[in-house]
């Protein structure tokens, strides 16, 4: 079984600042006290789905559920990997969490 990711809606894109400084807020001291690891990692994607503003969506790591959990994230899919941004994290997660993308 696959371990669940979790996604977030932010809401509009000119709007969603505050959130994202509550995703890194949240996010930075479980990653520290959780040492690091390279599966630990937030994105967020500019979605639009056709309408007319643009809706910021953050997508939690399986080893990111607890922040996602305090946060009021649903699990999801893993998202595609197309036009995510490492909001929080490692950079070295890319191949660790999209290893099929390389």
């Amino acid at each position: 079984m696959t371990a669940r990711w979790f996604s977030k809606n932010l809401g509009d894109g000119l709007w969603a600042f505050s959130l994202i400084d509550q995703i890194r807020d949240t996010f930075e001291p479980l990653f520290g006290q959780a040492g690091r690891p390279a599966d630990m990692a937030v994105f967020t994607r500019y979605e639009s789905e056709g309408r007319l503003q643009c809706e910021v969506v953050a997508y939690f790591s399986p080893a990111a559920a607890d922040v996602a959990r305090a946060l009021g994230a649903q699990a999801c899919e893993r998202p595609r990997r197309d036009n995510l941004d490492l909001l929080a994290g490692d950079a070295g997660c890319w191949p660790v969490l999209f290893p099929d993308f390389e």
